[in-house]
Formats: C-alpha cells, sequence, structure tokens
C-alpha cells in the first residue's frame, strides 16, 4: 500500500471511485459533489498551494482517496475534508484512517484553524470515523458548496 499526492494520471481512476461509491449507496447525484468540476479533474481542482488531495495506491491500482482545500464562501482559516471515498475492497483496512489523519496533519501544516465536511447519512462509516476523531454535528451548512442533498455537516477544529 503507497499513500502519494495525486497524479494527473489519477483522474479517471477518482473518478469512476466517486461514481462507483455513488452507486454503491444510492446517493442522489443532482445536488452533490458529483457535479463538482473537480471529479473530472480532481488533480487540477487540487493545484492551489493551499490544498493537497491524497489517494491509495493498493498493487498498483488506485482504490481511495481523501483531500483538503479552502471551504468555498467561509473564512480562510475554514477547509473542507473533500472527496473521501474507496473502492469496497480497500474498505477495513486502515486506508481511510491513513488518509483521513493524513488529511488532517496536512490541513493544519497549511494553516487552516478548522476542518469542515459535508456528508450523506448513508455513509454511516465514515460519519463514525469523523465523530471519533473529534468532528461535531453542526445544525446547519457552511460556506457554498452547492451540496445540497448533504443532511449531515461537521466541524473540528485544529488547533
Amino acid at each position: 500500500m503507497i499513500i502519494r499526492e495525486i497524479k494527473q494520471e489519477d483522474n479517471a481512476q477518482i473518478e469512476a471511485i466517486i461514481k462507483a461509491c455513488f452507486e454503491e449507496f444510492g446517493l442522489p447525484k443532482a445536488g452533490s459533489s458529483l457535479e463538482d468540476e473537480d471529479v473530472k479533474h480532481m488533480y487540477q481542482g487540487f493545484l492551489e498551494s493551499n490544498a493537497v488531495y491524497y489517494v491509495v495506491e493498493d498493487n498498483e491500482e488506485v482504490v481511495g482517496g481523501g483531500g483538503v482545500k479552502q471551504l468555498i464562501g467561509a473564512d480562510r482559516n475554514i477547509c473542507e475534508l473533500q472527496k473521501m471515498y474507496f473502492y469496497p475492497k480497500a474498505r477495513g483496512k486502515g486506508y481511510g484512517k491513513k488518509i483521513f489523519d493524513l488529511c488532517m496533519k496536512s490541513a493544519a501544516d497549511l494553516g487552516f484553524e478548522y476542518c469542515y465536511l459535508e456528508s450523506a447519512s448513508q455513509l454511516k462509516s465514515a460519519i463514525k470515523l469523523y465523530e471519533l476523531n473529534g468532528f461535531k454535528h453542526l445544525e446547519k451548512p457552511l460556506g457554498n458548496t452547492g451540496h445540497v442533498i448533504c443532511g449531515v455537516w461537521m466541524l473540528k477544529n485544529l488547533i
């Protein structure tokens, strides 16, 4: 298993993983992160100096990933944990926790004080991971992501 920053040639694999997860969990496509331009061009979407996206390679295949970057429409000290998805065969091996920990460290290193995330209630394992690692539920969304299908909003203090 290798964890590394995304490369341009990973774009199609990450897009396929995200789409597969949406299908698997029956998540609506309209009003979700699946409509984000980043999904087709993840490498380009995380080129900013205050952003990073990591992928997990298992036997030379990208099997998941996750990243952080500035939360759109929010204070500059708030980042968003974004596009953290894994193929079923990559789950239960600790990859999600490793990506999560790396993203939280990177967010703090990039100078963010808070990390925000949006999720769907169907993603119970992910939500449990977030809760166990200091994320608190919010009553309403922050920023302006446009992800109207997300009914779970959470925030973590990174300081």
